[in-house]
């Protein structure tokens, strides 16, 4: 299985997971130009995508989606909670949004996927573990805090997607009104470095090998500040692979 991050921040969300010659999307939050651009750039016909997994609601993670869709046709899978948020916002042919309970495995393609509830601001946003052979990989963003839902599914994970949006000092003494502040902070808000440290630590002693520090906060956080926190929880775990998602264009590809 190989991932890449083809955007990740605030200001939009997407992911590629491929295996065999079949690959799906995590959340459609760029337009759908640059995810269609994004890929024939990486030498993937978009007719090759399989499926499209949204997180939650927000807009940085559905930017596209409804052009995405209408161009590809192919069938998008959502909590309950989001895909009723998702109806309210665009008509949807029959069949098209698929609703997928938190805790339910199901086959797509080359892929086994299992969605599980996280803590965020949005109707009944979930993270996804991939499952293909005997490899796995975690998207583990947008949450609040590490609940035991959020372990089971990232726990056992080879490649873990995590969550590192602010340093709590930076936002703190930031321009950010202070209700904005308190949500972010909050159990319904974003993870932290330190929390996202303490998560890829988890992840680590229970078998991941590449940590990938995601949705980053161009306003609170730096790529290096995030960097050594993860460093710092991660001393004495050798041959880890770490690195920060970058904003704007497509990651490295991460093999599983």
């Amino acid at each position: 299985m190989e991932l890449r991050t083809l955007a990740s921040g605030s200001s939009g969300n997407c992911i590629l997971l491929s295996h065999k010659g079949v690959h799906l999307l995590l959340d459609a939050g760029i337009s759908c130009k640059r995810i269609l651009t994004d890929l024939r750039e990486l030498g993937i016909d978009p007719k090759t995508v399989a499926g499209i997994l949204i997180t939650h609601e927000h807009s940085d993670h559905i930017a596209g989606l409804a052009t995405l869709t209408k161009r590809l046709g192919v069938p998008v899978y959502a909590s309950p909670g989001t895909a009723r948020a998702l109806r309210r916002r665009m008509a949807w042919p029959a069949g098209l949004l698929r609703d997928v309970e938190p805790g339910e495995e199901f086959a797509l393609e080359e892929f086994t996927v299992r969605g599980f509830t996280t803590s965020h601001d949005a109707e009944e946003p979930m993270g996804f573990a991939f499952t293909a052979g005997s490899r796995r990989a975690a998207v583990v963003t947008d949450l609040g805090y590490v609940s035991d839902a959020v372990l089971e599914g990232a726990l056992g994970a080879q490649l873990v997607v995590c969550e590192f949006n602010h340093d709590v000092e930076l936002l703190r003494m930031g321009r950010y009104p202070y209700p904005l502040k308190r949500r972010i902070l909050g159990e319904q808000g974003h993870l932290s470095n330190e929390a996202g440290a303490a998560l890829a630590l988890r992840c680590v002693e229970a078998g991941a090998h590449t940590v990938v520090l995601a949705h980053l906060s161009q306003e609170n956080n730096t790529p290096a500040l995030a960097l050594g926190a993860a460093r710092q929880a991660l001393t004495g775990h050798a041959d880890i692979t770490v690195a920060v998602a970058p904003r704007q264009e497509p990651s490295p590809l991460y093999e599983v």
